[in-house]
């Protein structure tokens, strides 16, 4: 395990970013099957952090097919307790428009149960608290960031996250805006709970590409596509602001999964033990 505390879980688009040296990459086995793609050892301005490509090098992996258990504890057994999401979304409010960044503090889970999203369960019971699923800290940190990088953003918001991998209709995009949803994306539930589940702090910087399909203007899936290449510009800035500040003077936060399991420690199994011997770390 090394001192590296911070990790970035982001697009394919994100390592390739100027100012983010490869210093190596670092196969992990975990017992829910391997990650995504192995961990990269990355450094900006110095200081060195975690980065995880969600889709897998090339973006091979749909976002029901991501192993979001896997990713999450590769990061966690190689001592991460600071977890980045970079996401591209869409817009479902007027305010948040297109190249903006939003940090968002609430998600609603529209997922459709496809998708691994616990560390407990087969004979392991526990449970954690998500009402505040982004750590307020981290995230006026990277609000703060954004400022610092020029980079046009909203503090505060609701990601509501669809099975995909297709965009929403018309007529759900109109239901997800009343909801209350400020943006909706299709990779950050379950990856913020089972980051709650494992005791980091989990903070989304959601890069709006569009305004989903409920206004009246057609948007292209190209023309989402330019402006991703867009937002990555504005990404590198920002990580290039963020990575050193969390670096150099850490968040402070308390893991709320200490008394998660209720299942009685006799009949927890090898691979339970082997589980909690992670997640439950401090």
């Amino acid at each position: 395990m090394s001192n590296v505390k911070v990790a970035v879980i982001g697009g394919s688009g994100i390592y390739k970013l100027d100012a983010i040296k490869i210093k190596k990459q670092i196969k992990v086995n975990t017992p829910f099957g391997s990650p995504s793609a192995d961990v990269m050892e990355a450094e900006v301005d110095g200081c060195s952090f975690y980065f995880l490509p969600r889709h897998g090098m090339g973006h091979h992996y749909t976002p029901s097919e991501v192993n979001y258990r896997a990713n999450i504890f590769a990061l966690k057994k190689l001592g991460v307790d600071t977890v980045i999401s970079i996401s591209a979304v869409g817009s479902l409010q007027e305010e948040y428009a297109p190249r903006q960044f939003v940090l968002v503090d609430q998600f609603i889970d529209w997922t459709k149960g496809m998708r691994k999203r616990t560390f407990f369960d087969e004979g392991m019971v526990g449970h954690v608290s998500t009402a505040n699923p982004v750590e307020a800290s981290l995230q006026k940190r990277l609000y703060e960031s954004c400022q610092k990088a020029g980079v046009e953003s909203h503090l505060g918001g609701t990601y509501i996250c669809i099975e995909g991998p297709q965009f929403s209709t018309k007529a759900e995009s109109k239901i997800y805006r009343g909801f209350g949803a400020s943006v909706i994306g299709m990779t950050n539930v379950p990856e913020a709970y089972l980051a709650k589940e494992a005791g980091m702090a989990y903070a989304t910087v959601a890069m709006v590409t569009d305004y989903d399909c409920w206004k009246d203007e057609h948007c292209t899936v190209q023309e989402i596509m330019d402006v991703m290449k867009s937002n990555y510009v504005s990404a590198q800035k920002f990580v290039v602001e963020a990575i050193p500040s969390l670096v150099k003077s850490p968040i402070k936060f308390e893991p709320e999964n200490q008394y998660a399991v209720m299942t009685d420690q006799a009949l927890l199994s090898s691979t339970h033990k082997e589980i909690l011997e992670v997640v439950l770390k401090k």
